[in-house]
């Protein structure tokens, strides 16, 4: 990688340095998806049937799995790969149920407010297919899923499915899947089709027409769906000082820029040898990946950077705002207070992006593209939707009364100001009952 030196480069050129590729949307992809959704909307199982001819090759009997399809996946998937599944799902789901939602009651003067929480009724789940099966994200989204509640949830993936997909999908309480991709599948869970139901909110990585689907369908006034977030290439910043192990730092370097060209790792570092040393074993251990190809386009694009300290290394990494950040520090625990931008952070040698993506317990579903300033990553609360409750008694009104009225006549809005007064000239007593 390209080493570069901080305090020497201009404002301009380490806007430069920190710069992503451009993103992966163009108006011909926009209008491609445009099309492709109305026809999903106008020609419903047909239209899908047809694009999964055209996309990927196969001609569908049925667009749903069957149970046989599906006894027979899980029956091919390995007892060691099951087992890897189950132990990853136990830490996912200790991780995510500790999150389930404390309501707030509060009650004073007769006045009541209440925070609730109640699970999405309807969840799509999109699960990319392609070179590289993500039976990880079959995990982090139908789990928290079935925590949360969601009455149905639905999984989408372009076929032929992985089996290990399916046994995934299976053990994490998915009865419903859809062997659909693409910008037809986000179509198809957005406004329905005759065998796939509409849901109210869609969750899941995708190539640049599953991207902007999401982004178009979310807002299309034609329905009310909504997305779990924007989404971009991946991406990983690395904070090394002198101490850390190079083999480390590179071998996390190319577990990032291995899932696509598009991918970006920059290493930020207070030692000059640390980065020279990293990028000899990147050399190394590029030449050992079965995905060399891929992670050598992705380095393309990527970045090593010297600071003068790790404060300043800290800013640099603020700036960005990665989807993952790795502090391999002598104490990286000491710089965390600092980080304000970061889907999510992995502290110290021995954590490696990959625990994150499959098996610590916290979900690898995380903002890119910068978007970690104030998009958070997924968690269980994004399967739900909160809401306030409130409830006077008479008493509470007349605490609140000079209060509302004087504003709303602030505000030239009689009728609020009215709905409150009628109501005070029918309280005829003061002592009536306070809300608890």
């Amino acid at each position: 990688m390209q080493i570069l030196t901080w305090q020497s480069l201009s404002d301009a050129e380490q806007n430069q340095a920190l710069a992503r590729s451009p993103m992966a949307q163009s108006q011909q992809v926009e209008q491609d998806v445009e099309q492709i959704i109305n026809t999903v909307i106008n020609e419903g199982d047909q239209a899908l049937q047809n694009y999964s001819q055209q996309f990927d090759g196969i001609a569908l009997e049925t667009i749903k799995l069957d149970d046989t399809a599906i006894k027979q996946a899980i029956n091919n998937v390995s007892d060691n790969l099951k087992t890897a599944i189950e132990h990853a799902m136990e830490n996912i789901h200790r991780f995510h149920h500790a999150q389930q939602f404390q309501p707030i009651d509060i009650a004073s003067n007769g006045i009541r407010c209440e925070l609730r929480s109640e699970a999405i009724d309807k969840v799509g789940l999109y699960i990319p297919g392609g070179s590289a099966p993500l039976i990880s994200t079959v995990m982090m989204l139908a789990l928290p899923a079935k925590i949360a509640g969601c009455q149905q949830r639905v999984l989408v993936s372009p076929p032929p499915i992985d089996d290990a997909i399916i046994y995934a999908a299976q053990a994490c309480g998915i009865q419903d899947i859809y062997q659909i991709g693409g910008a037809q599948a986000i179509a198809a869970l957005a406004f329905g089709t005759e065998s796939v139901p509409k849901v109210d909110k869609i969750f899941g990585p995708g190539n640049r027409f599953v991207t902007e689907a999401k982004r178009s369908v979310s807002q299309d006034p034609r329905t009310l769906v909504s997305i779990d977030m924007p989404a971009g290439p991946s991406e990983v910043l690395i904070i090394a000082d002198s101490h850390a192990n190079p083999d480390f730092v590179a071998a996390d370097l190319l577990s990032q820029a291995e899932h696509g060209p598009d991918s970006q790792v920059i290493l930020v570092t207070d030692s000059m040898a640390l980065a020279q040393q990293v990028n000899l074993a990147l050399k190394t251990q590029l030449a050992q990946l079965s995905r060399a190809d891929i992670a050598s386009q992705a380095l393309t694009q990527s970045r090593s950077i010297v600071v003068n300290n790790l404060a300043e290394a800290v800013q640099v990494s603020n700036r960005y705002g990665p989807e993952h950040l790795i502090i391999q520090t002598q104490s990286p625990r000491t710089l965390l207070d600092n980080i304000r931008a970061a889907g999510s952070v992995f502290l110290g040698a021995y954590t490696p992006e990959s625990v994150g993506d499959y098996a610590s317990g916290t979900n690898h579903v995380l903002p890119t593209y910068g978007y970690s300033r104030t998009v958070s990553s997924l968690s269980l609360s994004d399967f739900c939707r909160r809401f306030t409750v409130q409830e006077l008694s008479p008493q509470g009104l007349v605490h609140l009364s000079d209060t509302v009225m004087t504003l709303a006549a602030a505000e030239q809005l009689d009728a609020h100001k009215h709905a409150v007064a009628i109501r005070l000239a029918n309280i005829n007593t003061p002592d009536d009952s306070v809300a608890s």
